[in-house]
This record gives structure tokens, sequence and C-alpha cells, in this order.
């Protein structure tokens, strides 16, 4: 993901943010299968309206086949420094929605039992939700009998956390995934911790094919400037991403150079000045959907000072995308690279 929900809500000062897959019918008509991937214009646009519409229904295409049998017990190197070992995987919970994302994918949804506020795809929606904004209740989360939760180095508070461990329940953490390369390596892991390896080696071919054909629709000699800004107008938070916010990989990806990033921004995230927006001279702004909705659509966000002076502002080049799927990392994420690849590289 993204930073994470949390991640960012330390980063900046109580932000809310963050989370599926990308072959079946989110990529029927590019090109992610075998064979080489279609880089034409004309096949790069129809994978990004594939991937606009499989993003519009919100939901995830899970792995072809009958769901996995996990093998348990199996032990595995928690990012908290502990070996966890798990027995039982009939009653998962994952407190992030990018980790929810691979959970349903791998084709385990049917084991799942809660979600948190950063799970926001359909099939996770009727699900019982054991956080309040983004803190973790312990006792939520020890209603729902969990047999393994899985969460994330900043999962918090921590209290709640050790409360759910000393009550006897597994509790896998990951790293937060903040770069594309981290979508297949926490993959790898939580297969493995549920007891599914097979099935995550899938799920990550899968996805390695996708993002191929998503890359090869970048057009020769096209490297814009995109200037990645985080803001919630109700909050006053108004932010531009730099290096490490997780949206310099997904433009890397994308054939563009992050504006912010090259403008010298050696943080994930650094507050908005008319000055920094100068020297980053972006010609397009990328943004979460709801983030643009709270300054007013585009033309609030052109009111902000510093922005319409920017070529992007000039050209009215706002790109903006679901916020629980931007920076998810996920089984979503080539669907990402699609829309992005077709959408910053327009005339």
């Amino acid at each position: 993901m993204r930073p994470s929900g949390r991640r960012l809500t330390v980063l900046a000062l109580a932000l809310a943010l963050l989370t599926g897959a990308c072959g079946g019918n989110g990529t029927g008509n590019g090109a992610s299968g075998a064979g080489s991937p279609d880089a034409t214009p004309a096949s790069a646009s129809a994978r990004a309206a594939a991937a606009q519409k499989q993003l519009a229904t919100n939901t995830l295409v899970p792995l072809e086949g009958p769901a996995p049998t996990p093998k348990l017990p199996v032990t595995v190197d928690s990012s908290d420094g502990r070996e966890v070992t798990v027995t039982d995987a009939a009653r998962i919970l994952p407190l992030n929605g990018g980790v929810a994302e691979i959970v349903f994918t791998l084709g385990l949804g049917s084991r799942v039992v809660g979600r948190d506020i950063t799970a926001t795809f359909a099939e996770a929606k009727k699900l019982p939700q054991v956080t309040k904004a983004h803190d973790v209740s312990a006792e939520s989360v020890l209603s729902l009998r969990p047999t393994v939760v899985l969460a994330d180095t900043d999962t918090g508070p921590k209290e709640a956390i050790e409360q759910i461990r000393d009550a006897g329940v597994p509790i896998v953490v990951l790293d937060p995934a903040t770069k594309l390369a981290d979508v297949t390596a926490r993959t790898t892991r939580i297969a493995e911790a549920l007891g599914v390896p097979a099935a995550g080696r899938a799920l990550n071919a899968r996805m390695s094919t996708e993002l191929a054909a998503a890359r090869a629709g970048v057009p020769e000699g096209s490297r814009p400037k995109v200037a990645f800004l985080y803001m919630r107008g109700s909050a006053a938070v108004y932010l531009i991403g730099g290096t490490g916010s997780g949206a310099d990989s997904l433009l890397a990806a994308a054939g563009a150079v992050d504006a912010g990033t090259e403008a010298g921004l050696d943080k994930p995230f650094t507050p908005i000045t008319t000055e920094a927006l100068a020297q980053a001279q972006p010609d397009v702004i990328l943004m979460m959907t709801k983030g643009l909705d709270s300054v007013g659509g585009l033309d609030g966000l052109l009111q902000i000072p510093g922005i319409a002076q920017t070529p992007a502002g000039m050209n009215r080049r706002v790109v903006d995308l679901e916020d629980g799927v931007l920076l998810s990392f996920g089984p979503r994420t080539p669907l990402v690279i699609d829309i992005l690849v077709d959408r910053i590289h327009q005339a």
C-alpha cells in the first residue's frame, strides 16, 4: 500500500488513507496473458479503459480454480522480530486494506471474519469493522474469534496489539508496502503465513505479467513530471509527495518523473508551498479522488496558491484515482499502472 493509512496518519498529523486483481476481467482486453505485451497506444488506452471499468466495480478477481487449502501448522518470521506459528487459518483477520485484498485474491476470502477501515472493496464491505478511525479495537477483534491476525508494523495502538496477542491469537506482522517491489514480497509472506505458498507464487506470476503489459504501453521518449498531492481540505492538510511517498514508485513504473523527488523533496510528504510548487513545475498532478473532492474538485484545487501557475494547473491536467486503490500496493496495482500510463502521457 501505500504508505498505509496509519503511516500517512503519522506523517501527516492524523491523515486518513488507504486499499483485486488485475487478471481475468481486469485485463482481458489488454495484453496481460502469455506472449509479448502489445505496446501500441490503442492497446494502452484499451487496457486503461478495462482497468477503469474494473476499478469502478470496486471488486476483486480471485485466482482461477478452487480455493486453496491451507497446509498448517507453519512457523514464519514476523516483522516485529518474533517467530509466529499459525495452526489454523479458518478465521483470518487482516488489519490492512492491501493485505485484505491479497487474502481475498488468493482465494481465502470466505475465511475472512472482519476488516479495518481501509478495506473498501465490495467483497469486504459487509464484514464487521474492527477499527475506529485507524485505531484497532482489541475488543472488536477478539469478539470475532480470529485464529490468525495479519497486521503492519504501523498497526496500532500498540496496547491493542499486545492485548490481542496476550489472548493467544497469532499475529503476523508485515512491513508496510511503500514501493512496487513490495507487492510480490508481501504476497509471498502472506501466502506462506496462511499455508498456501503455491497460491502466492501463482498470484505473483499473474501480477508480474500484468505489470509487464502495463509498462509496455509507456510511449518512448515521454517522461512527464507528475506531482502527487495528498489533500484533505476539511482538515487543512495539503502535502506534496517526495522520495518514499509510494507514488514515486508507481510513477516510475508508468514512465513518469516524480516532480517532488526531482525538486529535491527527500521526505515522503512535505507541506505544499508556492515555492515548492514553483520548483516542482509538474506537467500533471496526481491525487486521490476524495482528496480532490475535499478541496472542491478541479476548480477548487486551482484556487490553492501556486497550483494554477504550474504547467499542470494551466492545462488543467489532474489525474485522480480512488483512495483505497492508489497506494494500496496489492493485486489491483497493475490496474493503477494501466490507468497512469494512459492518462499521464496524453497530449
